[in-house]
């Protein structure tokens, strides 16, 4: 396959600072329950990832649910875009990074069943009210602006 589009880019800046755009989803169920994924860090977080070269965003979110939870999905609503100082993140191997992600929320299931990947230790839907107590932040901003109306199921 084609090497990751970022990881092209580090073989000629190093560590250095770069501009990231992915998307997460919110898998939201018929209980208004929402798919998170467990971590190899064990915290929880939404299916998502990096958009690759030539992709649209919409289709970096569908083909980063199907490859983290092996569900196919249908219709994306555009939820928001987080960006800025508070979304800078320098990962342990010293790479730096300020991601642009655009949240999409999706009831439409397609095809598919739950399955784990070397990306998800394990997938489970909660209870909008009992959010697992390890959510990292980065992932909290990126659901809670959006629980009321899941809730009234406005999206």
């Amino acid at each position: 396959g084609v090497m990751e589009y970022y990881k092209e880019l580090r073989k000629f800046i190093g560590h250095r600072p770069l501009i990231l755009v992915g998307s997460v989803v919110l898998v939201v169920n018929d209980n208004n329950e929402i798919l998170l994924q467990k971590r190899e860090d064990n915290s929880w977080g939404l299916p998502g990832g990096l958009m690759d070269l030539g992709e649209s965003i919409e289709g970096t979110a569908r083909r980063e649910v199907l490859e983290e939870t092996g569900l196919t999905i249908g219709d994306l609503h555009l939820l928001g875009v987080f960006s800025g100082e508070n979304y800078y993140f320098k990962i342990s191997n010293g790479d730096e990074f300020y991601s642009v992600t655009v949240v999409f929320s999706t009831r439409d299931i397609r095809a598919g069943e739950l399955q784990t990947s070397d990306e998800s230790y394990d997938l489970v839907f909660f209870d909008l009210d009992n959010l697992p107590p390890n959510l990292t932040e980065e992932y909290s901003s990126y659901i809670m602006p959006y629980i009321e109306n899941i809730k009234k199921r406005v999206i």
